[in-house]
């Protein structure tokens, strides 16, 4: 279906046609029209498939067919996102698709400066993106009103619980106003994330555009077999044998990240590490020299899973398996994004064949397993016990956890409901110590 169809206006057009879009993907076919029905809105559908452009552009057209108080701009639509690099995505969108529309927007997160973030507030702005604890801390100083708020919309909302923000995000729907149209959109689907949509949405639409929590049939999947300490050899191998020039590696924890980052380089591979430790300007500049080819390998914990948008990345490797299942679908979807193919190869260890099953449960999906003659695990090595623990999987977390996008592993795991999963200390990439907003 053309974008021409969908009710969009000329400006809102020619911004998607300069950025070579003509098709719009299937969420953005259903989210749209209803979105400009004034619905509220609760939609799922994989990663890579479009929603960012699926909730900005009827945001866009919404706040252009109405009139704003005149005076100081104030602010209209609340975009809230679990991670700074998804913040900074969507702001991009948003200024992208917004280019010919006389509207201001803002990104707010932690990990930077906070009084250039209030200078640009005091000046007005249409539209903020922002990560939920740098907001509420502009909101507690009193440096930004929530109370014109005419659209909410929540951006990866089951990561959002999983990082604990639940409390942080009622705190603010207590600031805004109780008549305004709501959206939430994310790539999977959770019981949690259904009761958070009865206590905010109003008689949503449900859109899922296909199974819940599958991974995208553009994606490749593959398995390799290898014993714990051969998995660095074997990546080398895979990245130099295959010629791989662009390729985003996950690991669990930020001391692996940056333990890996130094054995790729020792190797003659060129890599960064991105994770909940390192700066935000670090972040910054690891990541775009990434996109730009000056990194060959990219290792990141799964702060990066929600925030990373590259239209052709060819390669995602899980290092090491995420603890919880619903993490691989937003590891491997950071490939197989706007209609190109891609491959994500998961390296598995005999302590990791449990994390294993439960994935392929979640994707209702047996992943084709590969065994490198040179590479064969040792038969004699036993898997390591996982502590087993009464019940649940610790997604509502305390609001003690760090709120910038970053909880605090610390809290999460003295606040963290029991789990039956492994789930290390540092898991996720989260800051293990201070308020790093």
């Amino acid at each position: 279906m053309s974008f021409n169809t969908l009710g969009l206006s000329e400006p809102l057009l020619r911004a998607i046609s300069e950025e070579g879009y003509s098709e719009a993907t299937p969420i953005q076919k259903q989210s749209i029209p209803l979105i400009l029905e004034g619905k509220d809105v609760l939609a799922g559908a994989q990663t890579g498939t479009g929603k960012t452009a699926g909730f900005t552009l009827p945001l866009l057209q919404l706040l252009s067919e109405s009139t704003p108080a005149k005076g100081k701009r104030k602010i209209r639509a609340l975009i809230l996102t679990p991670t700074r690099e998804l913040a900074a995505q969507v702001g991009e969108s948003v200024k992208t698709y917004g280019r010919h529309l006389p509207f201001k927007s803002t990104i707010i997160f932690g990990g930077v400066g906070i009084n250039p973030q209030k200078a640009t507030l005091r000046q007005g702005v249409d539209i903020v993106i922002a990560t939920p604890g740098r907001l509420l801390d502009l909101a507690n100083q009193r440096a930004l009103d929530l109370s014109n708020i005419e659209y909410l919309i929540l951006d990866e909302a089951d990561r959002m619980l999983d990082m604990g923000f639940i409390h942080d995000i009622k705190k603010i729907l207590a600031m805004l106003p109780k008549k305004r149209q709501n959206l939430l959109f994310s790539a999977t689907f959770s019981n949690e994330i259904k009761r958070l949509a009865d206590g905010l949405l109003n008689s949503p639409t449900l859109i899922e555009v296909a199974r819940r929590n599958t991974a995208s049939e553009q994606v490749e999947q593959s398995v390799y077999f290898v014993d714990k300490i051969r998995k660095k050899e074997l990546l080398i191998h895979l990245v130099k044998m295959g010629n791989w020039q662009q390729v985003l590696v996950f690991t669990r924890t930020k001391h692996g990240a940056n333990r890996l980052c130094t054995q790729l380089e020792h190797a003659g591979i060129t890599s960064a590490a991105i994770h909940g430790n390192k700066s935000q300007g670090a972040r910054t500049k690891a990541l775009a020299n990434f996109k730009a080819g000056g990194v060959r390998v990219l290792v990141a914990t799964d702060i990066a899973a929600r925030g990373i948008d590259i239209d052709h990345l060819p390669h995602v490797v899980n290092y090491e398996l995420p603890n919880i299942p619903e993490d691989y679908v937003h590891r491997i979807g950071r490939t197989g994004r706007a209609g190109k193919t891609g491959e994500a190869v998961s390296l598995v260890c005999i302590d990791e064949r449990a994390f294993l099953r439960d994935i392929e449960k979640l994707i209702k999906k047996e992943i084709p397993k590969i065994v490198l003659e040179a590479f064969t695990p040792d038969p004699s090595i036993k898997a390591e016990p996982i502590q087993k623990k009464s019940q649940g999987r610790g997604r509502n977390r305390s609001s003690q956890s760090n709120r910038s996008g970053n909880s605090s592993s610390n809290s999460r795991n003295s606040n963290s409901k029991p789990s039956n999963r492994r789930r290390d200390s540092h898991s996720a990439g989260h800051s293990s110590s201070g308020r790093n907003r």
